[in-house]
């Protein structure tokens, strides 16, 4: 079995739902979710002219590939009705792999762990959550550390 870190966010529309909705659709998807973070409600990053986020994160329990878990995220995307208008925009959900297992991903549409997770309190947050001490694959440094060195 293979240990999956998923982080979510929405900002559009009955957030808790939109939320509940996600994980209820993983979970029939057939991901086992181990352990769920605390809701932080958030100021949107990059774009900033929009409503606060609501963002999590899950541990899942996964006999997909990385690849396939991140069509079976996409498609769940798709299912709720996302629309992707711009980077960074409005969303009813997003759900991103933020690590999977210990493994490090290097392709064009598939990227792991996260690129830009460790300049995200929104991510690393729910994440310490979950499992503070949880090395990142790269930077060797713990969830708690990465989020303590954020905070400055």
């Amino acid at each position: 079995m293979n240990i999956a870190y998923i982080a979510f966010g929405t900002n559009v529309g009955n957030r808790e739902e939109n939320i509940n909705v996600a994980l209820k659709m993983m979970e029939d998807r057939g991901l086992k979710i181990i352990k769920t973070s605390k809701i932080y409600v958030t100021e949107p990053y990059g774009y900033k002219d929009q409503p606060e986020f609501l963002n999590g994160a899950v541990e899942v329990e996964t006999n997909l590939s990385c690849r396939e878990l991140l069509n079976v995220l996409l498609n769940i995307e798709k299912d709720m009705g996302r629309v992707r208008h711009f980077k960074w925009g409005p969303r009813n959900i997003d759900l991103d792999i933020i690590f999977y297992n210990d493994e490090v991903i290097d392709e064009p549409d598939l990227k792991v762990p996260h690129p830009d997770m460790h300049n995200r309190d929104f991510v690393l947050k729910p994440l310490c959550d979950l499992n503070p001490n949880f090395v990142h694959p790269i930077l060797k440094k713990t969830v708690k550390t990465l989020l303590d060195e954020l905070k400055g």
